[in-house]
């Protein structure tokens, strides 16, 4: 046979095959489909906040086991860990989803909508779904249960995250005690030592962001952010002698101007930007008595390393000096929350087209900046190569500027967008292992 012959044999082949894959990932979705659409709304009429998932840990692993997929928990006290092996061998890769609901009473017009109650901090409130999390512990349950059906077609072991409190813990000073939950407590309870994961993929629906549609960007997509606390110690005294006491308002007004200079005229803002905002003041009882103390609280937000800790290296010396110039004493305690979430550029370069192939390019889009949010997922993206992809959740023919956004008691995620991530979840696993090794060189010249 000429080469002529054989090369429109091999064609066909290669293009039916080609078919086969797409087809199969189409259809295998498809299926799917109404199983985690009943999961998302399932979950979302039952939230639980962080901490607290102990029923949406049963249900995860209730449904990893029912796939075939060994179960392990004991992570981060609600989090759970399902392992895959494929029939092929290959890389170790992770997914991940957040189990966690918010303290908002939800008010969106759906029939799922939440009831529940819990306990947060100590005090009853009503507990909402409003950041999409349900979504994507559906998701990723969707995503095992097709993979797990076809198993044949893996080559590597799938290590499936499912970590709480990513919005803080119900049960916990999250000021204090910040590392015992989320990402970091997974980690540090050894979720991710045995498989040890090579690289993890994650993602997040956003409300005004067209469902079916996919959002991402190589570098920084998002925000670092850590707590700030400040207590400002004076001398009560009454409000028409000022000069016989020491005035912790007066000090506190010139502290929240002066913060701002960290950002104006300290940070290096060509290495990007910052941000320090207080959002809570408390001091005082009345108007005529110059109290004895303030307290405030505020964030630290930046989408560079550097800028970052800068800020963190002089905001408490700036406080210090502003409190010695107005003889009042001051206590300044910060509280990482998260890094700056970073994708790895080499794995987002090499994934691009793993993703145009979940709805087409037409649905794929690259962001122009960061989003100002802030996800424990960064402190993954530490110890190995992560990607972090936006999903659209409102629905393509409503107005994206009058969507409810994330963390509002109106936010919906339209369940057609569901199988977005799934499939998204499931080709990363396919086809992460074909540029596992470039992907990997690049990682260990970085370090």
């Amino acid at each position: 046979m000429n080469m002529y012959k054989r090369l429109c044999l091999c064609l066909p082949l290669a293009f039916a095959s080609q078919m086969s894959l797409a087809d199969w990932i189409d259809n295998s979705v498809q299926k799917a489909e109404a199983h985690t659409i009943k999961l998302r709304q399932h979950i979302h009429q039952h939230p639980e906040l962080g901490n607290m998932e102990f029923k949406t840990s049963e249900l995860v692993q209730r449904e990893l086991k029912s796939y075939g997929i060994e179960v392990r928990k004991g992570y981060a006290k609600t989090g759970v860990i399902g392992v895959l092996k494929g029939a092929k061998p290959g890389p170790v890769m992770a997914l991940r989803a957040d189990m966690d609901a918010l303290p908002i009473q939800e008010t969106a017009p759906v029939s799922f909508a939440s009831k529940q109650k819990a306990i947060y901090q100590g005090k009853e409130t009503h507990v909402m779904h409003a950041c999409g999390h349900d979504a994507h512990t559906a998701m990723l349950l969707g995503a095992a249960k097709v993979l797990a059906a076809n198993k044949d077609k893996i080559a590597g072991t799938v290590v499936f995250v499912f970590q709480p409190a990513e919005e803080g813990g119900a049960d916990i000073d999250n000021f204090t005690h910040g590392d015992q939950i989320g990402s970091r407590k997974m980690i540090a309870d050894g979720a991710l030592n045995n498989p040890k994961p090579e690289v993890i993929f994650g993602m997040h629906v956003m409300a005004g962001m067209p469902s079916g549609n996919i959002f991402y960007k190589d570098g920084v997509i998002l925000n670092s952010a850590d707590h700030l606390s400040i207590q400002v110690n004076g001398s009560q005294v009454h409000g028409s002698m000022p000069w016989a006491g020491k005035d912790p308002i007066y000090a506190s007004a010139q502290m929240v101007t002066n913060l701002q200079s960290l950002i104006s005229r300290k940070a290096n803002l060509t290495k990007r930007m910052g941000v320090v905002s207080i959002g809570s003041i408390q001091g005082g009882t009345t108007g005529n008595v110059i109290p004895d103390q303030v307290n405030m609280v505020g964030t630290i937000r930046s989408n560079s390393e550097d800028v970052r800790q800068g800020i963190l290296k002089d905001l408490p010396k700036m406080l210090e000096h502003n409190a010695a110039a107005n003889d009042v004493k001051v206590k300044v305690e910060i509280s990482p929350y998260a890094p700056v979430t970073t994708n790895d550029k080499t794995l987002t370069a090499l994934m691009r087209p793993t993703l145009a192939s979940v709805h087409g390019e037409d649905k794929l889009h690259v962001l122009d900046n960061n989003a100002s949010a802030s996800e424990d997922f960064a402190y993954y993206g530490q110890l190995m190569p992560s990607l972090f992809v936006f999903v659209g959740a409102t629905p393509a023919d409503q107005d994206m500027n009058q969507a409810a956004p994330n963390h509002n008691p109106n936010f919906i995620v339209d369940d057609a967008t569901l199988k977005t991530g799934v499939e998204s979840h499931v080709r990363f696993i396919l086809d992460y292992p074909k540029v596992a090794e470039q992907v990997q060189a690049n990682w260990k010249k970085k370090k």
